[in-house]
């Protein structure tokens, strides 16, 4: 069944359907979305609306491509104050994003995200079809959703080193380093030491699948509550 979510607002290019569920298991609400490169501010609050109100349903599946190359979903960060805003969308509404490889020349633009840990399995690039140049992406939505290992990763900061961080950093001929140089170019600099410091101090550890993108206080009731 189709939903019509947010269609009087600034048209974007998405398709919602609820897909009824047997006798015992809920209905799942999925999405499917194309986010042109050059969108602009309305039709992004538009679509993130549209996936807020969608994020409400007890499954939620959503794909597409979303042009957001600069996002890095390792460090959950981007450059682009537009992939940051849509970053916010994703924590907001408690959404996992599940695809790990580059879909289109080495930018991982075409993603699956869900509101429910472990319904999709088994996610693989089945390589392009025809003359397009994204990979398609193949996977299972699962019934049941199954207990999934986290591959998400955290800075162990009970585990730091800070005494030899600032022993690293203090080294540093900050003056030179920066002499120069502008505002932009001087953080660039300060942040690649800083990175290469934390490597060195601070190790890392692999979040529980339980929490994986959760902070500590969330349980699993809260959610629901909190929309």
């Amino acid at each position: 069944m189709e939903l019509h979510l947010g269609m009087d607002e600034e048209p974007t290019k998405s398709l919602w359907v609820r897909i009824k569920g047997r006798a015992g298991a809920g209905d799942i609400t999925v999405g499917v979305c194309y986010r042109p490169p050059d969108q602009g501010d309305q039709a992004d609050e538009a679509l993130y609306r549209q996936i807020g109100a969608a994020s409400c349903s007890q499954v939620l599946v959503l794909m597409g491509d979303f042009n957001h190359p600069d996002i890095c979903w390792r460090d959950n960060a981007a450059e682009r104050k537009q992939s940051r805003k849509f970053l916010e969308c994703v924590d907001d509404n408690f959404l996992l994003q599940v695809t790990e490889e580059p879909t289109r020349r080495g930018a991982m633009l075409d993603l699956v995200l869900t509101n429910k840990e472990g319904l999709e399995g088994h996610v693989k690039l089945k390589g392009s079809l025809g003359c397009r140049d994204h990979e398609m992406v193949e996977f299972r939505i699962l019934r049941a959703a199954r207990r999934a290992h986290s591959k998400l990763t955290a800075l162990d900061f009970r585990r730091a080193d800070f005494g030899l961080l600032r022993d690293l950093l203090g080294r540093i001929p900050w003056d030179k380093a920066l002499e120069g140089r502008g505002a932009q170019d001087s953080w660039l600099i300060f942040k690649g030491h800083l990175l290469q410091a934390q490597e060195r101090c601070i190790p890392i550890k692999r979040k529980s699948s339980k929490n994986a993108r959760r902070p500590p206080w969330m349980n699993k009731d809260l959610p629901g509550k909190v929309k």
